[in-house]
């Protein structure tokens, strides 16, 4: 499409002047109904709450199985399962909850966020966003269906070798963990990508990079750090499968093998995935707290420096997980040193929430509640993990269960607590309907305690001695009773998450009407229909400052009327990329249409690593061939799609 094409509608013009505009968009934009549109849907809000619904369910069988080894746990010397059966839900536990769930809920909130809050109307690349989702699920399925064939992954979510290896593990259990993650490792990559080329190219027109909210900092920033950790875990599983299926040394020791590679590889990638799984919920808390307050947050630049400042030294951290291993002690001295300077920016962010929440008006809604808790919480794994990060104290607590309760108050309570406030905050934008504030608190003050239960004690057993990674422990070391505590803080954990659902179920049956801003917000999101419409903004709109709809009341931009005006785009599915820094108009996108190709091709890939499995080569080659095929199909040039106008400076 030519910029003269445009000549007869001018870019920028008030929605007053064409009334129709929203309907043609709505047409335009909206998927396609039945089953067909379910498949072939690219919209991101769809896909968005996709990966909220399918990362929730993960997040109960993960408890069912923390559940299941409370209970083998709850008194020395039960026999509720047997040790291989603990290792095999301790392994899927630990696959589960970290991989399945943690992530893959804040890219549900960042895939229907991202657009929204950056002015936009779809992601930079929509088919590859709905691919993500689809190869999520997929290799989630992949990795489960090993219980339906009785051969469920038994060596730790770590994975260690040389247990891990053919020797020590002759079933196909670890096969399915090594095939499963490099599956998963697909869809993380890809989202990854999208992620960050949307928020370079997919702002509105005077998002400049120091005016973004600071949940897009944290998911960018985690995006870049998904793109270099992912290749070392993918590359680790693969060389781990080529050991198992064709013999190679890798990590053989009796043939020259590294074992310790493994462990080098892993935490290259494991480390820095715990800040993958904090620093988005940061930035959700970073964001929907201060509106609970009524203020901006407290020191903005410093958070977003503190942001990227944590996501670049978790990669040089990766060995205080090694500290037992027997490394030099002069490396394991530079490692502790890293680890300790880390909690640096963490401890800036802590005390921006806190300034935020004292000078201002903190309004106490259920997210206020959570949000605030997500503070406790990362304190609490905080100052944990300083003792993990001196190597003489690690030593000591290293293999117990002092372990256990610092990486369940990293991993789940500040990623739950956060995940939780922001369901609160974000479901009316989401659904069109309030949560109910009573069965709300009631959610939160059960969760709470259940949680704290659960994982504050132990600590104590871990300092009192018992080992983790074991399935039972002898009467004489006194651990019973603290261990009771810990299994009915994890039920009562248990049923604050099933009020939450109770409540969501209720809520989306007769819940309240959600108004289009319903906590008086600044951001772009809060200033469109509740739910969004399909094509999210009628006018691309213009900003100004960094809280748009707080601009008359805080002195800053011109004033919330530039958003009554903007980009009329409505030849086709059309979206503005603006300049990587300033934001400025740039180009005419001339969006995808809807494909089931995404998800066909999910089930190639799929049967790939099906056949990889059952050691099927010939299977393998046919089924690569047809995913080859699917792709084609998929990015088959349409000379529609590939047409852009660029922007003159005079018309923007």
């Amino acid at each position: 499409m030519s910029v003269s094409e445009y000549e007869r509608v001018p870019l920028i013009r008030s929605l007053a002047d064409d009334p129709d505009l929203p309907s043609r968009l709505h047409a335009l934009w909206e998927t396609k109904p039945g089953f067909y549109g379910w498949i072939s849907s690219v919209d991101h809000k769809s896909i968005g709450i996709r990966y909220l619904v399918t990362s929730f369910v993960f997040l109960i069988l993960g408890g069912l199985e923390a559940l299941l080894m409370r209970v083998q746990l709850a008194q020395p010397g039960e026999h509720v399962v047997t040790a291989e059966q603990f290792n095999q839900l301790f392994s899927m536990h630990g696959i589960t909850m970290i991989f399945l769930y943690a992530l893959p809920v804040l890219s549900g909130f960042s895939n229907f966020l991202f657009p929204l809050v950056l002015g936009a109307r779809d992601m930079a690349f929509p088919r590859l966003n709905a691919f993500s989702y689809w190869i999520y699920l997929g290799a989630g399925l992949f990795l489960y269906a090993s219980f339906l064939v009785g051969a469920v992954p038994d060596d730790g979510w770590f994975n260690y070798a040389p247990n891990s290896l053919k020797a020590f593990s002759p079933g196909p259990n670890m096969d399915f963990y090594a095939l499963g993650m490099i599956f998963l490792g697909i869809s993380t990559t890809v989202g990854a990508a999208n992620f960050v080329v949307t928020v370079l190219r997919m702002r509105a027109p005077g998002m400049s990079i120091n005016r973004l909210p600071i949940l897009v900092w944290g998911t960018t920033t985690v995006s870049a750090g998904i793109l270099l950790s992912v290749p070392a875990v993918s590359l680790a599983f693969f060389m781990l499968w080529l050991d198992r299926q064709f013999g190679t040394h890798f990590f053989n020791a009796q043939a020259n093998g590294l074992p310790l590679l493994w462990q080098h590889l892993f935490w290259l990638f494991a480390h820095p995935w715990v800040y993958i799984i904090v620093l988005p919920a940061m930035g959700l808390v970073s964001d929907a707290l201060p509106i609970l307050c009524r203020r901006p947050i407290v020191g903005y630049t410093l958070v977003v420096l503190a942001t990227v400042l944590t996501m670049v030294l978790g990669f040089g951290v990766w060995v205080h997980h090694m500290f037992a291993t027997g490394l030099p002690f002069v490396a394991s001295s530079f490692f502790s040193g890293a680890s300790f300077i880390i909690t640096i920016p963490s401890a800036v962010a802590t005390f921006a929430w806190v300034a935020t929440i004292w000078t201002g008006r903190p309004v106490f809604t259920t997210a206020f509640l959570y949000f605030s808790s997500f503070i406790v919480m990362f304190v609490i794994g905080g100052v944990s993990g300083v003792v993990t990060a001196a190597v003489p104290a690690d030593l000591q607590v290293t293999d117990t269960y002092f372990v256990v309760a610092h990486i369940h108050y990293v991993l789940i309570g500040i990623n739950l607590f956060g995940v939780l406030g922001a369901i609160y905050f974000w479901f009316p934008k989401m659904t069109g309907r309030m949560l109910d504030e009573r069965l709300g608190r009631w959610n939160f003050w059960v969760t709470f305690i259940g949680f704290n239960v659960a994982f504050l004690p132990m600590h104590l057993t871990g300092l009192m001695g018992m080992p983790r990674r074991i399935y039972t422990y002898p009467a004489g070391m006194g651990l019973g009773t603290v261990n009771m505590i810990s299994t009915v803080g994890s039920f009562l954990l248990a049923v604050g998450i099933l009020i939450l659902f109770v409540n969501i179920w209720i809520s989306l049956r007769k819940g309240v009407i959600a108004p289009d801003n319903p906590w008086d917000a600044p951001t772009l999101e809060w200033s469109i229909s509740s739910p969004p419409p399909p094509y999210n903004f009628a006018l691309i709109p213009a900003v100004a400052s960094r809280h748009p709809l707080w601009e008359d009341r805080l002195g800053e931009g011109s004033g919330r009327s530039m958003l009554n005006r903007g980009f009329v785009l409505d030849h086709g599915k059309e979206a503005l990329a603006t300049t990587v820094l300033d934001a400025e108009p740039d180009v005419i996108l001339k969006m995808p249409e809807d494909s089931p190709w995404p998800f066909i091709l999910t089930f190639a890939i799929g049967a790939v690593f099906t056949a990889m499995l059952v050691q099927s080569w010939w299977a393998t080659a046919v089924a690569s061939v047809t995913a080859v095929i699917c792709l084609g199909f998929w990015l088959w040039p349409r000379r529609r799609l590939l047409q852009v106008a660029r922007v003159g400076n005079d018309r923007s």
